[in-house]
């Protein structure tokens, strides 16, 4: 079993929290399958840069980073980034609630072992993120 924690650093107070967990807890159970704890940090472009910075050395915000602190039992740390969750939910033409979801499927995916670092990488994960998307909107 996954325990999903969900950390509000950011300035905007509404969050789909209880979907957010649904939607980790939906890709653990398949893509996973190990027992831990993963948490997502909703932050501000400011911090993610940094950690982006500091980690990655890549000096510009993103929207999605994730840790995998540990294995087994999995730690894992998902850092969205609010204020660019919003305007890609603006460009994209989605709800903010719905780009939040987007975000933690991704960075769920991450954790199960997906990369982005190809066009076809990022297209398999595309895929996987709108499945779980559908899944969730469908109740199942």
């Amino acid at each position: 079993m996954i325990e999903v924690n969900i950390y509000n650093e950011s300035t905007h107070k509404y969050l789909p929290s209880k979907l957010m967990t649904q939607a980790v807890l939906k890709v653990a159970e398949r893509e996973i399958k190990k027992t831990g704890e993963i948490s997502i940090i909703i932050c501000s472009d400011s911090f993610i840069h940094e950690l982006n910075i500091n980690f990655l050395n890549h000096d510009y915000a993103t929207d999605v980073i994730t840790f995998e602190i540990e294995s087994n039992p999995l730690v894992g740390e998902i850092y969205i980034s609010a204020d660019t969750a919003k305007l890609q939910a603006l460009d994209y033409g989605v709800p903010f609630r719905d780009e939040l979801l987007r975000l933690s499927i991704h960075g769920t995916l991450h954790l199960a072992g997906y990369k982005d670092d190809s066009e076809e990488e990022k297209r398999k994960m595309t895929i996987k993120e709108d499945f779980y998307l559908q899944m969730l909107k469908e109740g199942n």
